[in-house]
């Protein structure tokens, strides 16, 4: 059993201008993409690099360390961690810390990225550039923050990107780089902030939550099932946020075949009553719809 760790009530950011220099950095080399010629095997090397890295952040930082919504071993659990910072959206306890808030205050003036109150741009962006939130308070995350390995990977959290750069450099050169780091991040930065950004916004809901979260079919395709966001403010502790079949959710399917192989455990799922209350509420939208389109013969 691990001993409790005393718990700071603020841990400050170390590094915050380094990682808005590589922030930038990396943004901005998107444009090397010009000086390499394009070919099907660079294509699939960034896509490739987009989904590990995009599962890193939804089936890791969110789904794991931000909702527990299932378990595994110490040792994997830092194997995903540094999965999920690879994806250079800083530290895991510093995501977690500032993501657990925004579901306590979602859509009011506490909400760090509310669209409807701050805008687009800076719900989906520049709020974490913000040298306020370089910091993060750190009782909010006392589960994970417990663990020394957890909390260097957190203070360190540039020392991810920066191998795995390297990496594919070593692998396959200046091409690897581009197109497997580069154009990659930039696309997945923007694709993961998407849900901060339009899922508040555009979308349909099925649950009445006390925010505006929506359900978006193709957010959901680009961030691998996070754009069922309706359904995870309505039940945030689920470690499927697609609740139905047709609901697409690829890092759930993931983390499900990681528990065939046991490396994850106690995935928590919606119970019956949540489902049922979905499948009412669709009901009634198909029933509503469907006289809207055909009214009932006067006789």
């Amino acid at each position: 059993m691990e001993s409790a760790t005393t718990v700071s009530p603020i841990v400050k950011e170390k590094a915050p201008k380094l990682f808005l220099f590589l922030f930038i950095l990396i943004s901005s080399t998107v444009l090397t993409v010009f000086t390499v010629p394009f070919s099907w095997e660079l294509f699939w090397v960034a896509v490739g690099s987009y989904f590990l890295r995009m599962f890193g952040i939804t089936g890791v930082y969110h789904r794991y360390f931000s909702h527990a919504s299932y378990k595994t071993s110490r040792v994997f659990q830092f194997v995903l961690a540094w999965i999920g910072s690879m994806a250079m959206q800083k530290g895991v306890l510093w995501w977690a810390a500032h993501h657990r808030n925004h579901h306590k205050y979602s859509d009011t003036d506490k909400d760090i990225h509310s669209p409807s109150l701050k805008g687009f741009w800076y719900s989906h962006m520049l709020w974490f550039l913000r040298d306020e939130y370089n910091d993060y308070e750190a009782k909010l995350i006392p589960d994970f923050y417990k663990y020394p390995e957890l909390r260097w990977l957190d203070r360190y959290h540039w020392v991810p990107p920066l191998l795995y750069s390297i990496l594919l450099y070593a692998i396959g050169g200046w091409g690897w780089l581009v197109y497997g780091y580069a154009v990659s991040t930039f696309f997945l930065g923007h694709a993961t902030w998407t849900i901060n950004s339009l899922a508040h916004v555009y979308g349909s809901v099925r649950y009445q939550t006390r925010d505006t979260s929506k359900n978006n079919f193709l957010l959901a395709l680009v961030t691998m099932g996070e754009g069922w966001h309706n359904n995870h403010h309505y039940y945030c502790s689920s470690v499927n946020q697609g609740f139905y079949w047709y609901e697409i959710d690829l890092s759930y399917y993931i983390i499900k075949v990681f528990s065939w192989m046991g490396l994850v455990w106690d995935l928590k799922k919606p119970p019956a009553k949540v489902l049922e209350e979905g499948r009412k509420k669709l009901g009634q939208v198909i029933k509503t719809t469907y006289r809207e389109k055909v009214p009932a013969t006067v006789t």
